[in-house]
């Protein structure tokens, strides 16, 4: 009897050690990973966001008289006429990702494309949630808290603390 409960054990270290063996796997390659710079991703962060508003403000200007009939009749933008909307929109998109690829007053300039992002959701295009919640929620809202990082104008201007808070 002793002999049929040899195998059971053996079989059930068998069977343990692929997840070990995966969980080992796991921890090297996430430390691996944990070694890219924190400043390197917030400046990547950055610029994706800059090049994706940079890029509709200067789609916007192409064609001033279009960009205000679309305001006029595709984005209605509550409120606000058309060419004011127009105008704050291009000034925001081209400002802030001046302020943004220069790391200089990023929080400060994330603050007016959330609002742009929250105008858009709620109002123009509602079901394009997932593109607005990517560019919300993880690029805009990780530079609202985390700041613009070491690679940037904010740290060497002294606007952001050198050593950012431990999590």
């Amino acid at each position: 009897m002793h002999t049929s409960m040899a195998p059971t054990a053996q079989t059930y270290r068998t069977s343990t050690a692929g997840p070990v063996g995966f969980r080992a796997r796991l921890a090297t390659v996430t430390a691996f990973l944990q070694r890219l710079p924190l400043p390197l991703i917030q400046l990547l962060f950055r610029l994706a966001i800059a090049a994706v508003f940079l890029k509709g403000g200067l789609a916007k200007t192409a064609n001033w008289m279009l960009t205000v009939q679309l305001f006029a009749d595709e984005y209605q933008v509550p409120v606000l006429p058309p060419e004011i909307a127009a105008m704050l929109s291009v000034t925001f998109e081209f400002g802030c990702s001046i302020l943004l690829v220069l790391g200089l007053a990023t929080r400060l300039a994330t603050l007016p494309l959330l609002g742009m992002l929250a105008v858009i959701q709620t109002f123009v295009y509602p079901n394009a949630w997932s593109d607005h919640l990517t560019w919300g929620s993880i690029l805009l809202l990780f530079l609202l808290t985390r700041g613009a990082g070491a690679l940037s104008l904010d740290r060497l201007l002294g606007l952001e603390p050198a050593r950012p808070p431990q999590e």
